[in-house]
């Protein structure tokens, strides 16, 4: 279940969502992401219908916002009007903070109005639509944070900014009234221009912030545009109508128009098509589809009409499960992520007391140690909390990870990489084995026949009875001998009790006989004998890099097929791009030795394990994990799920699975070994990004506090004025934003 958020400033924002939600009893685990306002709950199965409305409530108790996802088009209104709002909010701050701080600091004696001092009284009149109007959300979220016993950025802000302005209202009401307590009457400094600052500051801080997530999710926004909202379906009698996509069923005919967009995945009818995928794959070349193709929602036809027969309903397509995926993906938090909301969720309380400690501390004794640049130690000890208080807001600590996690997958979904999670970022960032199937990963996976070696029969009859035994297998071997027999006959002999024996072939039995198709260990298994020169003859054939397939009748060897499979033109930049990011690259297969080392040798790898039955390719990875190394595991998704799913990291190649979705932590919409190395670039970048905003952010925190609470004020005079500490807060949450912004520009590698 996913909820949308309003409400949340900062990392203590979203402990509190999580912790209020987490204590509802249906709930098992809950994720919040603060760049998405969202929050990812997951249920236990017997919740019942009614808790999406109850976890709504209590968030809304809790003085949140929350709602149900709204359309695409819809969220992104909203969040347009609120960042437009931020904007005209800062602008009125920082437009008044200039006559405010000419008033405050710079202008002469400018005489009384009705007792009150004339030049305090403008700057109060000047601060006041900043601190109840552009600062109004400030308030209002404290006094939520403090009523369910938390503590958020807003706190902060909203305490230094109203100590601020209760004690510069005291000053200008001291004007007049002499009255007042004596420290009032005979202060001499305001700090009506801190306040106008601060908040300006902040909210101009959150302007560029906001304007810069609503950037970052540009990508995912536009995914979910991709798809129209109506298909054009045809009836029986060729009449063709527009109805909404999500009522089309699965098994539809819909027609598609040149230069419309597909509405919804199919399989192409009697029909020739250049699809552009570039919206989906980051292909630049458009890609050439015929009759028996599939085809998804959210490619463009180029030329001609095309008909399809859906195969999915609009919720199942692959675009919205590359939707969810990206969208949970982006829910996601790291180990590191979750110590920062341990953190942040005790962050604001300390940051309080050291405020109030440090306050005190030059209020009572520390003024005397040095020469003030104050007229009192009260007004010393205010400036320090002051900007304490506003120089803390852990804003970049809280966006630090989601917002590189947000740009970082939704990049990657442009160009058809599809990141599962953040937990599959920082694996990938640790491995350095990246161990690759050879079938359908680094070839093509579309072998064919190239040569049969006859021994004591016929073509026709070699070719027959490997049909009809590789007839029940779904080995890419099985189909490419399947077309070769279908081009010389179409004699195929009844072959009782097949059988597939893993990892090595198929067996069955013909005219009292047993038959066999398969590698040479089946051809022993079943009783062949092989005399000296058939071994060499046999050898000679293995060392050509090429797959065999040996057919028996009874103990007697009828002979082989020699069968090729192209490499992949972009495997061996691959491999080698791999090799440059340090990576030992190892080739898996069922090949023998000598057919594997060839195909490697001309890719580049060095290191191969051949001979692997498929039910072992797990057990394969799980012995190179023993070695101490960490495993990427990359395959097609379909006869590689148990390796993907027990590696380190698992790499699908072709989304079209949905094992691959399953098994998988990256899946690559297109079956090319490159954009499986480039989507452990893009792995890296983004923990590159997550790395070095938590570490400007702690750091901003380490160097930036002791400053406001007045460090260096003994040893150089300087001390931290509260406008600057706003500055030095907004400067923080837009570096941590504008860092991962760079992900933006990334590219995936070129073949």
């Amino acid at each position: 279940m996913r909820l949308e958020i309003q409400g949340m400033t900062c990392a203590a924002c979203v402990s509190s969502v999580e912790m209020i939600v987490n204590k509802h009893e249906s709930v098992k685990a809950v994720n919040v992401n603060l760049p998405l306002n969202s929050a990812a709950i997951q249920l236990h199965e017997n919740a019942p219908i009614s808790v999406t409305e109850e976890i709504i409530q209590k968030i809304k108790q809790g003085g949140f916002g929350a709602s149900r996802p709204k359309q695409s088009k819809d969220r992104r209104t909203i969040l347009e009007q609120h960042v437009s709002l931020e904007g005209r909010k800062a602008a009125l701050a920082l437009i008044l903070a200039l006559p405010t701080i000419y008033l405050t600091m710079f202008a002469d004696d400018l005489g009384d109005f009705s007792g009150f001092d004339l030049r305090l009284l403008l700057a109060a009149i000047m601060t006041i639509p900043v601190y109840f109007w552009s600062g109004f959300s400030f308030i209002t979220s404290a006094w939520k944070s403090i009523r369910r016993g938390g503590a958020n950025m807003d706190v902060l802000i909203h305490l230094g900014t109203s100590v601020a302005f209760i004690w510069s209202c005291g000053v200008v009401l001291a004007g007049k009234y002499d009255s007042l307590p004596g420290v009032l009457v005979n202060a001499e400094h305001v700090f009506f221009d801190g306040i106008v600052f601060i908040i300006g500051f902040v909210l101009l801080g959150n302007y560029l912030e906001s304007a810069a997530k609503l950037k970052a999710t540009d990508a995912i926004h536009s995914l979910m545009q991709l798809q129209p909202n109506q298909a054009r379906v045809v009836a029986d009698d060729d009449f063709t109508e527009m109805i909404d996509v999500t009522l089309v069923k699965v098994g539809t005919l819909v027609k598609i128009k040149t230069g419309e967009t597909i509405p919804i995945d199919g399989i192409l009818e009697d029909c020739k098509a250049s699809i552009d995928q570039s919206t989906m794959t980051g292909e630049s070349y458009p890609v050439r589809k015929s009759s028996g193709d599939e085809v998804y929602g959210g490619t463009i036809v180029l030329d001609g009409t095309v008909l399809l027969r859906t195969n999915k309903v609009a919720e199942e397509t692959l675009l919205a499960n590359i939707i969810s995926m990206v969208e949970d993906a982006q829910s996601g938090k790291a180990p590191i992520q979750r110590l920062v909301d341990k953190i942040s969720a005790i962050f604001v309380p300390v940051v309080i007391i050291l405020a109030l400690v440090s306050g005190l501390f030059w209020a009572t004794i520390g003024h005397d140690m040095i020469d003030n640049p104050m007229n009192s130690g009260y007004e010393l000890a205010l400036m320090v909390i002051i900007s304490t208080l506003v120089i803390a807001c852990p804003c970049a600590l809280g966006l630090a990870t989601p917002i590189a996690l947000v740009i970082g997958t939704s990049v990657g979904a442009q160009n058809g990489l599809l990141i599962k999670g953040i937990d599959a970022l920082e694996s990938v960032n640790r491995c350095k084995l990246m161990v690759v199937d050879k079938t359908g990963t680094v070839t093509i996976g579309r072998p064919r026949v190239s040569h049969i070696e006859i021994i004591d029969c016929e073509v026709k009859e070699i070719l027959s009875i490997a049909a009809a035994l590789e007839q029940e297998s779904v080995h890419p071997l099985a189909s490419a001998i399947i077309t070769s027999w279908s081009n010389v006959t179409t004699d195929r002999p009844e072959i009782n009790d097949i059988r597939v024996m893993p990892g090595m072939g198929m067996v069955g039995e013909y005219s009292g006989q047993v038959v066999a198709a398969g590698n040479l260990e089946l051809m022993l298994e079943v009783g062949v004998e092989l005399d000296s020169e058939m071994k060499q003859r046999i050898t000679k054939s293995t060392k050509k890099g090429i797959s065999i397939v040996f057919v028996c009748q009874g103990a007697k060897l009828l002979g082989w097929m020699e069968l090729s499979d192209r490499i992949r033109d972009s495997s061996k930049i691959a491999v080698k791009r791999a090799q440059q990011l340090g990576l030992e690259v190892v080739m898996l297969t069922g090949d023998n030795q000598q057919s594997a080392e060839s195909i490697a040798t001309q890719v580049g790898i060095e290191r191969v394990i051949s001979g692997v039955k498929p039910d072992e390719k797990a057990e394969q990875i799980q012995s190179l994990q023993s070695g101490g190394h960490k495993v990427i595991m990359i395959g097609d998704g379909i006869n590689d799920a148990a390796a993907l799913s027990i590696a380190d990291v698992g790499i699908a190649m072709g989304a079209g699975s949905d094992i691959a979705l399953d098994a998988a932590d990256f899946v690559l919409i297109r079956n090319d070994l490159i954009d499986a190395v480039s989507s452990i670039e893009l792995g890296n970048a983004t923990m590159r990004r997550i790395r070095s905003n938590l570490g400007w952010a702690f750091s901003y925190n380490v160097i930036g506090i002791p400053l406001a609470m007045g460090l260096l004020l003994p040893f150089t005079g300087f001390l931290l004025p509260p406008a600057y500490a706003a500055a030095a807060m907004s400067l923080s949450s837009v570096s941590v934003v504008g860092n991962s912004l760079i992900l933006r520009w990334w590219r995936p590698i070129a073949e």
